[in-house]
């Protein structure tokens, strides 16, 4: 007598779990948070900021100038002085106003502070903000 075998609930394939989509949709969700990530320009010097009790959030999009500590005046890591201010902001500015922010050493004068706050301001700048931690 032969005893056949239907069905037996088990298959006799193969028991792994298809993780090719879990992966297609990991890289997906990848290239899109880094697409649509904005990065934020840092001016490329330290600068020792001073503290501030009503500090405020600002724009992504803006101007970052630093002041350094021994009173260099600098842009994208690259010294402009305070002359150069007004020119660049005026460069900058053209396709669209966008806020000037002034990272300053808290060591640094009054003097050059409130000069290359002016010079941003003359030079047609939305708004010029001093940044502190």
């Amino acid at each position: 007598m032969s005893v056949k075998r239907r069905f037996s609930g088990i298959s006799e394939g193969s028991d792994e779990i298809n993780i090719s989509p879990l992966i297609d949709m990991v890289f997906i969700l990848l290239i899109f948070f880094i697409v649509t990530t904005v990065f934020v320009e840092e001016t490329g010097v330290e600068v020792n900021k001073p503290q501030a009790s009503s500090a405020q959030d600002l724009e992504k999009n803006s101007i970052l100038i630093a002041i350094t500590a021994n009173g260099k005046v600098v842009y994208g890591g690259r010294e402009i002085g305070p002359t150069g201010v007004r020119s660049t902001v005026k460069r900058l500015s053209q396709k669209e106003k966008m806020p000037v922010i002034v990272q300053a050493d808290k060591t640094v004068t009054t003097e050059l502070l409130i000069r290359v706050i002016d010079e941003a301001k003359l030079a047609g700048a939305l708004s010029v903000n001093v940044s502190t931690d």
